[in-house]
């Protein structure tokens, strides 16, 4: 996965060169998504730096001004767009020659208005992993890929229907367009676990989608995973992520989804944000909880426990890439 420069990678590799630090430039960018996934992407104009390099639209925020609000007045000002509907999703940092951009990015769902270059800059639809404009600044590249990733994560429950009933249901919700789940059997010996991995693999590759393990590295490797899914545990002892799977990560706190961002995984699992079976004892987040510890994260957080489908709109809003189920990916019918 191609990424930008973490907070912590850019204040490091200036200290290493001797360079003090400089003042971050703070802006709101938006990723403005059609019905169909195709997302906005503008020209930077003569003049600028990296000009004719291609962005996600967007500015500077103005003294005392919030990110959203930044975000509603560029799109007014450069595009002629009014925001009427519109998440926070992530942040971004990176460090260019000529400043050091912390980029606040925002999915904007809907809006009133045709998009107008009002600074004379070309723009494009593109669909996301298929782009036919470039160069792309640097910065922009991370946000591609988590474009990319589904908003329904399936958390396997094997242990709990049975394996024969949890397969069948498995192939319907693949067959209706699950596109991202992890194998999360905690307490099966290989022996159990890798036929019925096996038996995953083979139904998420006959519709495309993508299969994580949860726990070791290696073994999603010799099962011909495409990622791996740490516990939080695991996650606590990582100086550095595999650079050849996908990996994900569970979190409980804001130390555990900012050492995520800090290690660039793909994205991460945040929660229970409701009351959950699972881990009765854990006290539920709720979504304004799990909105202010996701908030200025580095990479696309999944919210998690005692959720359905019917709150993916709920969880986006505040802040979540989407939402993680368990029961609730794999309905009997």
């Amino acid at each position: 996965m191609t990424r930008g420069r973490s907070v912590a990678e850019n204040d490091g590799q200036r200290a290493a060169a001797g360079r003090a630090p400089r003042a971050v430039t703070r802006v709101a960018a938006a990723v403005i998504l059609r019905g169909n996934g195709d997302v906005l992407l503008a020209q930077r104009p003569t003049g600028k730096a990296y000009a004719g390099y291609w962005e996600f639209p967007g500015g500077k925020l103005e003294p005392g001004e919030t990110p959203r609000h930044a975000l509603d007045r560029e799109l007014r000002e450069e595009l002629g767009l009014e925001v009427t509907h519109a998440a926070p999703w992530f942040m971004q940092r990176y460090d260019y020659p000529h400043a050091d951009v912390e980029l606040n990015f925002f999915r904007v769902f809907a809006w009133t208005g045709e998009p107008v270059g009002h600074d004379g800059q070309a723009f494009a639809w593109q669909t996301p992993g298929a782009l036919t404009v470039a160069p792309l600044l640097p910065a922009n590249t991370r946000v591609l890929s988590a474009l990319t990733l589904p908003s329904v994560y399936g958390i396997t429950c094997a242990d709990d229907l049975g394996e024969a009933a949890f397969l069948e249901r498995a192939t319907h919700a693949f067959e209706r367009g699950l596109r991202l789940a992890v194998i999360r059997e905690k307490t099966w010996p290989l022996a159990r676990l890798a036929p019925f991995a096996a038996s995953m693999r083979e139904r998420a590759d006959a519709h495309g989608a993508t299969l994580l393990l949860n726990g070791d590295d290696d073994l999603a490797r010799k099962l011909g995973y495409a990622g791996v899914h740490w516990t939080a545990q695991r996650l606590a002892t990582a100086q550095a992520r595999p650079s050849d799977l996908m990996v994900a990560a569970s979190c409980h706190t804001r130390a555990d989804v900012a050492k995520a961002g800090d290690l660039a995984l793909d994205f991460a699992m945040l929660g229970p944000v409701r009351a959950t079976p699972t881990h009765p004892d854990a006290a539920p987040l709720g979504f304004d909880r799990f909105e202010a510890l996701a908030a200025d994260t580095e990479l696309p957080v999944f919210a998690l426990g005692g959720l359905t489908s019917g709150d993916l709109t709920e969880a986006i809003d505040h802040g979540a890439h989407g939402v993680a189920l368990r029961r609730a990916a794999w309905p009997s019918t």
